[in-house]
């Protein structure tokens, strides 16, 4: 029993480290102050006020689930919408209902395949914490990877549009010229964003929604260089070219520092799999030999200690080596 709170603790205090750290990461990239100063030059260039009504939206509100029963209680829970907004920025195309339905699945299934199969404490509890957070980390993934490639696609998109607009097409046209001819995710966005301003909705307010939807920083001062020259005039193809420059310059020094860091990177998943490989590879050759790790009190507070350790380790190389451009 206390060997199995034990374990429990440990995955505890490594989920709270991994929680705390996500819900910073997620606030300075909502809330922090540079995101609160393109919101609000964003909201400037559109027309919107802090103290502004809400108007009446014509464009389909997203649906939680297919039951509207299920979909009303669903709008009751909070912070719903910020797991739909994941969703949608991970291009899955699921509902939260669904989501919510695999999460649930996954749960049970750390639940009770332990309890079947008889497995010991510390494998049980492992596996139900994998099953717990395996759902919503594989979403983050599909998010952050999206995010990339749309980043990737960012200066050609920019190139596409000055060329547009150099050729003498309008903006709304070169946009629809973008959702068609750019692949997609971006194209995809490019998209959505002329099909809404073609059903009625202005030009700002569109743009306003794809920086809502791509959390991307240089997406938004794309949207912001659109805006302000669509307010004060200019040159815009040059202010996409200047976005282009930028954006290019920045994956560049980004991947510099990839290069330069990737030793460390390789360094920490050899210090991370190096403990792991041996203990397996002892338990294949000579299991009598790694058994009292197992059996004996003494060798099960040794490992606690050591998988701490290890999560620790695996922190702090991940803060050391991660370098924000």
């Amino acid at each position: 029993m206390n060997f199995a709170w034990t374990g429990f603790s440990v995955l505890l205090f490594a989920a709270v480290i991994c929680l705390c750290e996500g819900v910073w990461l997620w606030w300075s990239s909502t809330h922090g102050n540079g995101a609160q100063r393109i919101a609000r030059r964003l909201r400037l260039m559109s027309g919107r006020t802090d103290s502004a009504g809400g108007g009446i939206s014509i464009l389909k509100e997203r649906r939680y689930a297919k039951s509207p029963a299920l979909d009303a209680l669903l709008r009751r829970m909070p912070h719903i919408g910020t797991l739909d907004r994941l969703l949608l920025q991970a291009g899955l195309g699921w509902q939260v209902a669904r989501f919510l339905q695999v999460q649930a699945a996954a749960a049970l299934a750390g639940l009770l395949v332990p309890a079947v199969l008889h497995f010991p404490p510390l494998p049980s509890v492992i596996a139900g914490a994998l099953s717990l957070t395996a759902p919503a980390f594989l979403l983050l993934r599909a998010r952050a990877a999206r995010v990339r490639r749309i980043e990737s696609q960012l200066p050609e998109m920019a190139d596409f549009l000055a060329r547009g607009l150099r050729a003498g097409h309008s903006f709304a046209n070169v946009m629809q010229m973008a959702g068609d001819e750019v692949a997609d995710p971006l194209g995809g966005e490019f998209r959505a964003t002329y099909e809404e301003v073609n059903f009625g909705v202005t030009m700002q307010d569109a743009l306003h929604n794809l920086a809502a939807r791509v959390p991307l920083t240089d997406l938004r001062y794309l949207v912001i260089a659109v805006l302000i020259q669509r307010e004060s005039g200019g040159n815009l193809a040059e202010l996409l070219d200047n976005v282009s420059r930028m954006t290019r310059a920045r994956l560049q020094l980004l991947a510099q520092v990839r290069v330069m860091s990737a030793e460390g990177r390789m360094s920490a998943w050899v210090l991370t799999l190096m403990p792991l490989g041996l203990m397996a590879a002892m338990q294949v050759t000579n299991p009598k030999y790694s058994a009292v790790l197992w059996q004996d009190p003494n060798g099960q507070r040794m490992l606690w200690y050591g998988a701490c350790a290890m999560v620790a380790g695996m922190l702090w190389m991940r803060q050391v080596i991660r370098v924000r451009v």
